[in-house]
């Protein structure tokens, strides 16, 4: 392979394979019913049997929990670590994975003190003075328990419970993760990245694994550990319909693009960076969620819209913000490129919370990180870069210079003045002319087939009911622009270039004293 020298070129011909999955997923295990004051009522006086609404009674539940939690950890031997403040918990459990050497199991139960919405009983006085018991949301500093686990299908997991009524708890796995753990168990030969794949011997059979990561699995991976650890509901709670379900806290959709070498990363990241700052702002960021953003008006989109590029040590990131999601693409590992989409409130994009939304929002994240690269591709190379279409045709680009191209633009000039447009013929009458050819040995389908590229780019649209086109503002723009590029700059240049003359003046004059200035640097040297 050549040396990358644009971002079309990394992505057409320096990327050796690429994996579309499922990263890191955040979510909210709850019990519907206990997430109100009405229901926290009706469990007390249904399920506990007593007249008064009132928490304390769920104290007894909390402390038969949080037994249960230590008296697992004593018989399976599960170590038992005390989260200090500021202490990062995922070095905790890399520590504590060194030297887990079982399949699967508890890796170790972490405590913390965190703040959390709960319930708390209130004393109020009627209109006689006598005082009454009242049940509010509120928040508080309560002990959570963290479950790190490890499953043989999913890899590394944790699972945290709220020790406090109603016993909300967290989710968090990493499809990453899993697609490695069953690549393995298939027998598929790779070697890993973090959080990926650096090289895999089937990319299909390995995205295929990727693509099975659904509600389904990841809802049969949550009741496989319930039924495993402590449970504050009793199978009484459960029977009666006390049950716990999943919603999405935040979701990771990643794509990563295994590059040659490291210098095709360093050299789509120079340009990127360079050429896409603005691509967090609204009229730009509209282009990747394809969401229509309002800035003005009782309707405006909230959320703040802007571009971010950090740099850790040497190696920069791109981040695009838009409401509550944001979208961050950097060089893994000096191997990978690495683009992922991380959506934090479903709703941003009038899809709902619960897990059987998974499909749709999987597909919002995964056209995200390919829009972004789209975006990306035709600002540097807006005529000549490849388009895909929506059902997946691939329509080549224009390529400046070439002779069939600069025909086709120079007769986008000439049509422009057609009141009523022109057609296939039209066009391959002119353009074979143009070209020095016999338009008869010029087919419709070659014509057709330029049409297309046309069309696809927004240079000529149809007349509906019709096969005659016109040809667009943005097409005359263009055709403009490049005829004049092509004839009074590139040709004009070239030749003052070549031809040698006994004063040189203009472009050649200057083409002389940069040679002179360099040589005489090198010399100086």
């Amino acid at each position: 392979m050549t040396v990358a020298r644009s971002v079309g070129d990394v992505l057409a011909e320096h990327v050796q394979f690429e994996i579309e999955c499922i990263d890191r997923m955040y979510l909210n295990i709850y019990v519907p019913h206990l997430q109100f004051a009405a229901g926290l009522v009706g469990y007390v006086q249904r399920q506990l049997g007593l007249p008064i609404a009132s928490t304390a009674p769920l104290a007894k539940i909390t402390d038969t929990f949080s037994t249960a939690v230590h008296r697992f950890a004593k018989v399976n031997r599960v170590p038992w670590v005390d989260f200090v403040k500021g202490q990062r918990k995922d070095d905790v459990m890399h520590e504590q994975l060194e030297h887990f050497t079982a399949t699967e199991g508890v890796v170790f139960i972490g405590r913390a003190q965190e703040k959390t919405a709960l319930f708390r009983t209130e004393k109020r006085h009627d209109a006689n003075g006598a005082s009454y018991p009242w049940i509010v949301k509120t928040t508080g500093l309560v002990n959570h328990f963290y479950f790190y686990c490890v499953d043989a299908d999913f890899g590394p997991f944790f699972l945290k419970f709220c020790s406090y009524f109603p016993y909300n708890a967290k989710l968090c796995l990493n499809g990453n993760e899993r697609a490695k753990r069953l690549a393995a168990k298939a027998g598929i030969g790779f070697s890993a990245l973090d959080n990926g794949f650096a090289s895999v011997d089937d990319p299909a059979a390995v995205q295929a694994i990727c693509d099975s990561l659904g509600s389904t699995q990841i809802d049969g991976l949550l009741r496989k550990w319930l039924a495993r650890l402590p449970h504050p509901f009793t199978a009484n709670d459960r029977a009666a319909g006390y049950r716990y379900e999943c919603s999405i806290l935040q979701a990771e959709f990643s794509l990563t693009q295994m590059l040659d070498k490291p210098v095709s990363g360093r050299v789509f990241f120079e340009q990127v960076i360079r050429d896409n700052l603005d691509i967090g702002r609204p009229d730009q960021v509209s282009l990747i969620f394809d969401r229509q953003l309002r800035r003005r008006g009782p309707r405006a989109t909230p959320g703040r819209f802007r571009t971010r590029v950090i740099t850790n040590g040497v190696t920069p990131s791109l981040h695009v913000d838009y409401k509550h999601t944001t979208i961050k693409q950097y060089h893994k590992e000096g191997k990978a490129l690495r683009t992922e989409t991380t959506i934090n409130d479903t709703r941003d994009f009038g899809i709902g919370k619960r897990l059987t939304n998974l499909p749709a929002l999987r597909e919002i994240g995964y056209t995200a990180n390919r829009r972004l690269l789209r975006v990306q591709q035709l600002s540097h190379n807006p005529i000549t870069g490849t388009v895909t279409t929506a059902t997946g045709a691939r329509i080549p680009g224009l390529r400046f210079a070439d002779r069939r191209t600069h025909a086709l633009l120079s007769a986008l000039l000439i049509f422009r003045l057609h009141l009523h447009g022109f057609t296939n013929k039209d066009l391959r009458i002119y353009t074979a002319e143009l070209r020095g050819l016999d338009p008869a040995t010029v087919t419709a389908g070659q014509i057709t087939y330029d049409l297309r590229r046309l069309k696809t780019r927004n240079l000529i649209t149809r007349i509906e009911g019709t096969h005659r086109y016109l040809v667009t503002d943005h097409g005359l723009d263009t055709a403009k622009f490049l005829t004049c590029v092509q004839d009074r700059v590139l040709r004009c240049g070239l030749a003052e270039l070549a031809t040698a003359t006994p004063a040189p003046r203009g472009l050649r004059s200057a083409a002389t004293a940069y040679r002179t200035a360099v040589e005489n640097l090198t010399t100086a040297a």
